[in-house]
């Protein structure tokens, strides 16, 4: 699933494209994604200027005079900026054409994303009201985190993938977080000093800057919006490495499950 660093590249990537265009036309080619795209979608998005291009956690956000299109792209899901005539191809579910003679495309395999339309502000949508502060922000931090940790009893990993907690830490970059930290992924989470939360929100921001400026991880299916991958996964340290060895200390990196999740960790480095 793209996170935070790939929806930031995407985000970055297709910007110059889309700021300031106006929507001359929407078509829906499958409208049944993980919610439907609703007719209201095109009613009141055609014509509309986008004036801004935000990310909220994973989700996009393109903002017009009136309303938000809110974008998300689930497991599979991908945006190219092509030529407004460029012919669909399979999974090629929404195109909105723009004053440029370009379009935004949204293809989805799986069709787990999502293209919605709302007049509220993003921020109160339900999808991501309960939203936590995002991890560049100045409210998050290690004494930030040090007070949400206390008396939970859950193991650090999920904990800080729990977008109530803080957005966007998926789980490739909660495993590279935690061993740039010296974290055990299944500590206790109230048993960290604000000295270790001070350590993780720093490791957090590190690595997920870096991996912002490798242009995300492909591991599977992931290209930006010009249809390039990322290549942050050739600096991964733990994920997807397990037995091999450990480039701090050599031990063979190991693997467990977390709430159904692969987790990845040095038993010697971190603690």
């Amino acid at each position: 699933m793209p996170e935070l660093p790939e929806v930031e590249t995407i985000r970055a990537g297709i910007t110059p494209h889309v700021l300031g265009q106006r929507i001359v036309r929407i078509v829906v080619r499958q409208p049944c994604l993980r919610w439907p795209v609703t007719n209201e979608l095109i009613t009141a998005g055609v014509g509309q200027t986008i004036q801004r291009l935000d990310r909220r956690g994973k989700y996009l956000l393109l903002g017009t005079d009136t309303g938000t299109i809110i974008l998300h792209l689930g497991m599979s899901g991908r945006l190219r900026i092509l030529p407004a005539d460029t012919p669909p191809t399979k999974h090629d579910h929404v195109d909105f054409i723009l004053t440029g003679g370009q379009c935004l495309r949204f293809n989805d395999s799986r069709r787990f994303g999502a293209v919605l339309w709302t007049v509220e502000p993003p921020e109160q949508h339900f999808l991501l009201r309960t939203f936590g502060p995002e991890p560049f922000d100045e409210a998050f931090s290690g004494r930030y985190l040090y007070q949400r940790v206390q008396g939970r009893i859950p193991a650090i990993k999920p904990f800080i993938m729990d977008h109530r907690v803080v957005v966007g830490v998926g789980n490739i970059y909660a495993n590279e977080s935690l061993f740039t930290a010296n974290i055990h992924p299944l500590r206790c989470a109230g048993q960290l000093s604000l000295a270790e939360c001070e350590r993780l929100v720093s490791a957090i921001r590190e690595v997920l800057r870096e991996a912002i400026r490798q242009g995300g991880t492909t591991l599977r299916d992931f290209v930006n919006g010009a249809g390039e991958p990322g290549y942050f996964q050739q600096s991964l340290q733990v994920y997807a490495r397990q037995a091999r060895a450990c480039s701090v200390c050599g031990a063979p990196i190991q693997q467990c499950r977390i709430g159904q999740r692969a987790t990845y960790f040095c038993p010697n480095c971190q603690h």
